[in-house]
């Protein structure tokens, strides 16, 4: 489970084929990667919320590269 605390950069990611945006690619403090699915019902994906809520910021690459 990810710690709000601990969260460096969250990243959205995007499917090569079909370009949608899929899930968000969270990096630790301490360089450990995540991938978190869409779904409001994951508890990561709602500490991610929380911390957008306060102030973190999403890389968004756009997915058309």
């Amino acid at each position: 489970m990810i710690n709000k605390e601990e969260i460096n950069t969250v990243e959205k990611t995007y499917s090569f084929i079909t370009k949608e945006f899929v899930n968000y690619k969270v990096t630790t403090n301490e360089n450990v990667v995540w991938f978190v699915p869409l779904n409001s019902e994951n508890t990561d994906y709602e500490t991610i919320q929380e911390w957008i809520k306060d102030g973190g910021t999403v890389i968004d690459n756009g997915g058309g590269e």
